[in-house]
């Protein structure tokens, strides 16, 4: 991976995260959900990002009361580093509980190029 293609993607999810804050902040919590699960989808190849997507669902979950979702969150942080070391990622997941953590999903085409310019780039 590029330095170009790492900062693209660090200001990619600075944005995401930053859209979903306001989001939040302004009880919109389905579009909150929908920044920071774009965020998973392009963190998910890097460990400390994936690892930090995952932490901000947590807070989020916490912040909702949503056990089930920060349970599942947790789950998700064990398994983070894991699927990073063994490059074993069900690449297009959305990170959150309401779907397998082993699925592998669609990546949205807007997400694409940025995905596919990150394979293989594990930190």
């Amino acid at each position: 991976m590029t330095e170009v293609q790492s900062s693209g993607a660090a200001a990619f999810l600075a944005e995401e995260y930053r859209l979903a804050n306001a989001a939040a902040k302004a009880g919109e919590t389905d579009l909150a959900w929908h920044h920071l699960e774009r965020a998973h989808i392009v963190a998910q190849t890097r460990t400390w990002p994936h690892c930090q997507s995952h932490l901000r669902m947590l807070g989020f979950a916490f912040e909702l009361r949503d056990f089930r979702e920060a349970f599942g969150q947790i789950f998700r942080l064990a398994l983070a580093p894991i699927g990073n070391i063994t490059g074993r990622l069900p690449r297009g997941n959305t990170g959150r509980s309401n779907v397998s953590a082993f699925a592998a999903m669609d990546i949205p085409s807007d997400l694409q190029a940025l995905v596919q310019s990150d394979r293989g780039g594990r930190r």
